[in-house]
């Protein structure tokens, strides 16, 4: 197991990587937040669903879900369709266009971390991309039943300097 120090570094690392997803966000379509960008991503990978499916992969509530649904409706990129098996609830959906926005959206990430990038060797990507994997990994599915809080790390002294 790792020292204190180092998980205390990896929360400062954590709470600077907010730096990197706001300029990932910055070079979005301006009708495109985050969460409607989540939403196409969801639907691209898992493909068509119920928004309660959703939801739970978003981990966010049902009336933050339906808001971006709804954002994403009234541009064309996902359609929503009656489930044959509860005519209550609504399938999800992309469309073409919504594809084709999905696709603008893997194109311009993908340009700015190969320019942010660009001095780190293949293998350095290929690390970073395994040791992500893995991290979301250790945490599994956030959305179930939480586990036992880990005990607590022995205190260190810290001097401000040291902060």
């Amino acid at each position: 197991m790792a020292e204190p120090a180092q998980y205390e570094e990896l929360v400062r690392q954590f709470s600077a990587f907010g730096a990197v997803k706001r300029e990932m966000n910055r070079i979005m379509p301006a009708d495109c937040p985050s969460g409607s960008a989540g939403v196409l991503t969801l639907l691209g990978r898992h493909g068509a669903m119920r928004m309660s499916r959703l939801a739970e992969l978003m981990s966010v509530d049902l009336s933050v879900t339906s808001r971006h649904v709804a954002h994403l409706a009234e541009r064309g990129w996902i359609e929503r369709s009656p489930d044959p098996a509860d005519k209550r609830s609504r399938i999800l959906r992309l469309t073409p266009s919504g594809q084709e926005q999905l696709d603008e959206l893997f194109r311009r990430t993908t340009r700015l971390l190969a320019e942010r990038l660009s001095d780190w060797t293949d293998d350095e990507v290929g690390r970073l991309t395994l040791l992500m994997a893995r991290l979301r990994d250790s945490f599994g599915d956030c959305r179930a039943a939480p586990r036992p809080a880990p005990p607590a790390p022995e205190q260190t002294t810290r001097t401000p300097a040291s902060m």
